[in-house]
């Protein structure tokens, strides 16, 4: 899928060349203007190509120049260019090539090269944004509709070829693939994903790379005393599943990381029923879920030296007769009862059993996702994660991964102050929902209860997990969103 190529001068059918805002132009960027004959200064004086940024133009050259399409993609200002900036504008190019139905494409890797980024950087950043932005999701219509290609061969050309421009194309287009497995698991509808079809999901996921995997059915969670994930799961006809997944990067089973995800296939609110607007679209409760088995597909793929226990409560939130109720006192696995004021507030219940079964699993660190709250879109909208912590250094690194994936987080606080709302019960130890204010908070303060003095941190990704609209990297909908800050987390270690 992915060449190198150390001459433009072969014949191709498809060539890209980066393009900067009124700057010098790359070398290899002379050679092939010289070679067209001045094709390109003369478009770029009468404003064909500006390299304004994320504007994309196509030129057909003369027969016999031995390429018969170039695309130019806009950098804008070399000094305003970041990863950020940079996946985007090639996510806008890849999009309206797929439109163009072209399939294959040489890339002169100088002219899209910047000091302050390494060509191995560009190369990852360049095959991320290719497998993120052309990504389809699938129908269930019974009329076919006509997909676009995927791009089956994308090459590189640069004056050398080290074999590490080969490894971060696939570290890059390894990522992109995780950020689409999530993607996928968000959009399948919840009678087709239930929690025994996302354990089946994650044995295979596990049997392609390698993985120990483990998956607890009812029998085992109801041995291991979990009492919160079994009253969540009380008024489904679908049993629960405990999926657990183990990656061993290194010689010894020490400095684990658990990344645990929230896997409600579908929350009715329970008792606490949502409204009929507000229902809709809740098969995608099970974000953080997808999440942590998105990463786990690049981790699987890249094998980072790290070790990593992937841990996803599952379940749906129904409602019956048998269903859990306002006032009902459950006891976790923790041993913690819990007072039950809010059915809605299920997502931090499955998390308490999850986070308690990584901990008695002796790991170092905990990263928990979740779309947990409505209350951290009210707070951040769609552009920012809810982020929580009980250890600042952790944050402060998985922060600076989720800046440079470019899915960035907000840190909320977290003090004695609210702590002290989730312990307020005149019959349990915890309360699951003390009040509205601040509830993203108290949400996070609930699940905090359970991490404990483990360093933990939580991102509550309600706001960033769906796309309204489709965007550079991306259709309409599941973003698949905190798989490359989990992945690339694991990638540092």
């Amino acid at each position: 899928m992915f060449t190198i190529h150390t001459s433009f001068m072969q014949e191709k059918e498809t060539l890209v060349v980066g393009v900067f805002n009124n700057e010098k132009q790359s070398e290899n960027y002379v050679k092939l203007n010289e070679h067209l004959e001045g094709t390109l200064d003369y478009y770029i004086e009468n404003g064909e190509l500006t390299g304004e940024y994320k504007r994309v133009e196509k030129i057909l050259p003369l027969k016999g120049s031995g390429v018969k399409r170039i695309y130019f993609v806009g950098l804008g200002k070399s000094s305003a260019l970041n990863k950020d900036r940079y996946r985007k504008a090639f996510g806008t190019l890849f999009k309206r090539m797929q439109q163009d139905r072209i399939s294959e494409v040489s890339i002169l890797l100088d002219s899209v090269s910047l000091p302050s980024l390494r060509e191995e950087e560009c190369a990852s950043l360049i095959a991320e944004s290719m497998g993120m932005a052309t990504y389809q999701l699938a129908h269930f219509k019974t009329t076919k509709q006509k997909e676009l290609p995927f791009f089956n061969r994308l090459s590189l050309i640069t004056d050398t070829a080290p074999d590490s421009l080969l490894y971060a194309l696939a570290t890059g287009y390894a990522l992109s693939k995780g950020v689409n497995t999530a993607r996928h698991l968000i959009h399948s509808p919840a009678n087709l994903l239930t929690s025994t079809a996302m354990g089946e999901f994650a044995r295979e996921l596990a049997l392609m790379h390698d993985f120990s995997v483990e998956i607890l059915e009812r029998e085992d969670i109801e041995r291991l005393g979990m009492g919160a994930l079994l009253a969540v799961n009380q008024g489904s006809s679908e049993p629960p599943a405990l999926i657990v997944i183990k990656y061993q990067g290194l010689e010894e089973w020490k400095d684990v990381t658990a990344f645990i995800g929230k896997g409600i296939t579908y929350d009715t609110g329970g008792y606490s029923i949502k409204s009929k607007a507000g229902m809709p679209g809740m098969k995608g409760d099970m974000g953080g879920a997808a999440a942590v088995l998105g990463a786990m597909e690049t981790i699987g793929r890249v094998k980072p030296e790290c070790n990593i226990l992937a841990v996803i409560p599952s379940t749906d939130n129904m409602i019956s007769g048998e269903a859990f109720k306002p006032d009902d006192v459950i006891t976790s696995m923790s041993g913690r009862t819990i007072e039950v004021l809010n059915t809605d507030a299920e997502g931090r219940l499955a998390l308490a059993d999850g986070i308690t079964y990584a901990k008695k699993q002796k790991v170092d660190r905990i990263i928990d996702v979740a779309t947990l709250t409505g209350g951290v879109v009210t707070a951040l909208g769609s552009w920012m994660t809810g982020a929580m912590t009980n250890d600042q250094m952790l944050y402060e690194k998985v922060q600076k991964m989720a800046q440079l994936m470019g899915e960035p987080v907000w840190q909320l606080p977290y003090n004695e102050d609210y702590r002290s709302q989730v312990k307020k019960s005149d019959v349990a130890d915890l309360n699951n929902s003390p009040t509205r204010k601040a509830h993203p908070i108290m949400a996070g303060a609930f699940i905090g209860e359970f991490a404990e003095d483990t360093p933990w941190v939580h991102l509550d990704i309600a706001g960033t997990s769906i796309a309204e609209s489709a965007y550079e990297l991306g259709p309409k909908g599941p973003t698949g969103v905190m798989v490359r800050t989990l992945a690339g987390f694991a990638m540092d270690s």
